[in-house]
């Protein structure tokens, strides 16, 4: 039975800095603090960060979360980091960085991404049933480029890993990996072999997997308990476990509660990821997964995004309603029907992610008369980015038929803007009492990995609760259905018009 005096502490390693909550064991946050890093652009398309800022951030912020929920140290049974992914590093035999870590967004490995692609390797499955992407964000095309670009540097690698694995080595002495980064960004795959040996070796970079963690584990997982060290820089007992995390995002799954068949995590902000759990394994076009063994034993996870969507609204904001505010753009919004009086917006501002993986799609704003408002286009901007939403929910196919949403990130706070969304879904969407979903996800992990709970599925159960549900309109559903088709054909007729730079 959980004890409410015992607590644990989620630590979440974003991009622009780390922050850690307290929860209790019925997920309540107690207190949190926040220590911000810098990222350096070396050039265009390059992003890097310094490992031991995350390191020094970590204590400032484990400290200050503490001190701010005001309880005991000595209640601290664990911890759980997620991080960004893959945010790569590489340490001396002495464990010591040997450069700055190439983050998440860093686009260098474009060429050795587009190599990976060519080799048509089985283990590139996950990707659009093996159509692609390869991303030069993750981790094979970063470890090639070092290889290729920083030879010297290479050859004096030890260690060849993630900001996960950094956080949790210098937490606890132990290399390892987390299961989780792995499936989805390494081409681990549990159920087809592991480690995707053959592709290294067809790429010359098999030297790599002796650099890369040979232990593996899975969320939820005791990595250790913690260092001396890292205890003194905590300001924790030493008892605390450190318990293995992973993504964000993902993680983020875990503390919005989505962990059945059907059930699908829509991350918002100013782009969406859409974090579903499958009935069964598939690899297809247009979807990325599914994963394995990503966040629950045996359950397959897959994955959608769209590239710009709070993103377009800020956009049209900024240059188009500067002196409306959003109360305003919402009220007029509401006043007109579904469709915007002929208004249809393809919301693909940078590209397309997912169903049809297209960085050269472009967006449009079609069906413009003398009639319409800056509130039409607001209100056409708003349904394009929820109708993107559903056609990647429906191209997930019959592995995924969606029956739950829970929603995290900007777009809940913003209510005509979740009612789109669940008018054009059809779907209930539903909204948790704790906003901090990657946090609480974590903490929920360490809880498990105390003991606490029996399974990840218990702690969801006893640390996560609905808030809010907000229901679809069975006419608006239905009159969206014309104005989805037409969506539905936008991609293709626009694609001929496209300008040739």
């Amino acid at each position: 039975m959980a004890q409410t005096s015992h607590h644990v502490i989620g630590i979440d390693g974003g991009t622009e800095g780390l922050r850690a909550h307290v929860f209790d064991l019925t997920g309540r946050s107690l207190g949190t603090a926040r220590t911000a890093y810098d990222t350096v652009f070396p050039a265009p398309g390059l992003a890097e960060q310094a490992p031991e800022d995350w390191w020094r951030a970590c204590g400032e912020a484990v400290r200050g979360a503490v001190a701010d929920a005001g309880v005991d140290p000595a209640s601290i049974t664990a911890l759980c980091a997620d991080t960004t992914s893959c945010t790569v590093i590489a340490l001396d035999a002495d464990d010591r960085p040997l450069r700055p870590a190439i983050m998440w967004m860093d686009m260098r490995a474009h060429a050795e991404a587009a190599d990976i692609a060519a080799t048509g390797d089985p283990a590139l499955r996950i990707n659009g049933g093996g159509a692609g992407p390869v991303s030069p964000e993750w981790m094979i095309p970063k470890s090639l480029w070092m290889s290729r670009n920083q030879p010297d540097l290479w050859e004096k690698a030890a260690k060849v890993g993630e900001y996960q694995d950094y956080l949790n080595l210098r937490l606890t002495g132990r290399w390892c990996a987390s299961l989780n980064n792995l499936t989805m960004r390494w081409h681990y795959q549990t159920d087809n072999g592991g480690w995707p040996d053959n592709l290294l070796r067809r790429i010359g970079l098999a030297a790599v997997r002796d650099k890369w963690p040979s232990d593996i584990l899975a969320p939820g997982a005791v990595v250790g308990p913690l260092s001396p060290e890292a205890a003194a820089h905590l300001g924790l007992p030493e008892t605390v476990k450190v318990v293995q995390g992973g993504a964000d995002a993902f993680i983020g799954m875990i503390g919005l509660g989505v962990r059945h068949p059907g059930d699908l995590a829509l991350i918002t902000g100013s782009s969406h990821l859409h974090l579903g759990i499958a009935s069964e394994t598939v690899h297809a076009r247009g979807t990325w997964g599914t994963y394995i063994d990503c966040v629950y034993p045996g359950r397959p996870v897959i994955e959608g995004g769209q590239t710009s969507t709070g993103s377009v609204i800020a956009w049209f904001k900024r240059h188009f309603a500067e002196h409306t505010s959003f109360d305003d753009l919402n009220a007029a919004a509401t006043q007109i029907p579904p469709g915007a009086e002929g208004l249809l917006v393809s919301d693909h501002f940078q590209g397309n992610r997912t169903p049809h993986t297209d960085p050269l799609a472009r967006g449009a704003i079609t069906g413009l008369t003398l009639k319409h408002t800056p509130a039409h286009v607001y209100r056409a901007l708003i349904e394009g980015v929820c109708l993107g939403t559903r056609l990647i929910v429906d191209s997930f196919g019959a592995a995924f038929e969606a029956r739950r949403i829970v929603v995290a990130g900007g777009a809940a706070r913003a209510p005509f803007w979740l009612q789109v969304h669940a008018d054009t879904l059809g779907v209930p969407l539903e909204l948790t009492e704790e906003s901090e979903a990657c946090p609480l996800g974590a903490a929920i992990l360490a809880a498990t990995g105390a003991g606490h709970f029996e399974s990840i599925d218990a702690g969801c159960e006893a640390m996560v609760r609905t808030a809010k549900v907000i229901t679809p309109d069975p006419e608006t559903h239905a009159a969206y259905a014309p104005i989805y088709e037409r969506y539905k054909r936008a991609y293709a007729a626009l694609k001929p018009l496209r300008a040739e730079t």
